[in-house]
Parts: C-alpha cells; structure tokens; sequence
C-alpha cells in the first residue's frame, strides 16, 4: 500500500450564523451561484464534526466563476460563537474574490450597506500583485471577503 497524497482542492467551509442571510450576501448581492442546499442529519456527518447535541447541519455550496465552491454550514442544536477576528489573529482566514471594475463595485456595496474594512480602494504598489487593486469587507458574520482587480 502506497503513502497517501493531495491530489487537488475539493471546497473550503465557513461556518454562518444564519443561511439564508449568508446565501442573500454571496448569491443576491454578490451574484455567486447555489449548487446545492440541503439539511443534514446523517450519522456520518455529525461523526466527522463530533460537536455533541448538534441535531441538524443545513449546508449549502456556493460556486466561484473559474469552478471553486465555498460549503456554508448552520448548525442547530448547539449553542454557537462568532469566530470573527483580526486580520492578524490565527486561525481566522479570507477568501479573495477576483473582480473586474472594483470602484464600482465598492461604491455599489457601500450604497448597500456592506461593510468593509479597508477605508477604500488600496493599490498594490509591490510584490506579486503589484499594479493590482484590493480591499477587504466583512461578510454578515464578520468573516473576511478580499475583492482584488487584477493589473
């Protein structure tokens, strides 16, 4: 029997307060498509997350243009924490979402209500990204969404 290996990327998680107001951020407004909503009971999967009372995951899985999929879970039954924190703090994390016109769209989701981190619009002014443009924003959970427009 061989040693195991990575063979590829499957979907990242995040855990949301409220589903439906995570599909109405990523979906609604930003115009990311569902794949796919379900409620999960099953053994196997209260076996894989071993938090004890959970009775029920909904999940849904949300899709990137370019193919990459985000699994959004709610769990019920248990009492939950805001896993929100600095950009600095371990264990806390980002998704960075290519974007064409960023101003616009920042100007746009500022109308809306979105909040964002970065005071505005930063240029990236060395290293791997120079020439580009990027700002952070916070989802409804406090979880950190880059928006960066390429060179």
């Amino acid at each position: 029997m061989g040693k195991g290996k990575i063979t590829g990327f499957v979907h990242s998680g995040i855990t949301v307060k409220d589903l439906d107001a995570s599909l109405e951020f990523y979906v609604d407004l930003l115009g990311l498509k569902l794949r796919s909503r379900q409620n999960v009971t099953d053994d196997y999967v209260l076996n894989i997350v071993e938090i004890p009372g959970i009775k029920e995951i909904k999940i849904a899985f949300i899709e990137i243009p370019g193919g990459t999929v985000i699994e959004m879970l709610e769990y019920e039954g248990t009492k939950t924490y805001s896993g929100a924190a600095r950009t600095c703090d371990y264990g806390t994390g980002h998704i960075c979402l290519q974007v064409e016109n960023l101003e616009s769209m920042y100007e746009d989701l500022k109308e809306k209500g979105v909040q964002f981190q970065s005071k505005g619009v930063q240029n990236i002014t060395s290293g791997a990204n120079k020439g580009a443009k990027a700002i952070y924003m916070l989802d409804p959970d406090g979880y950190i969404i880059e928006l960066m427009e390429s060179k």
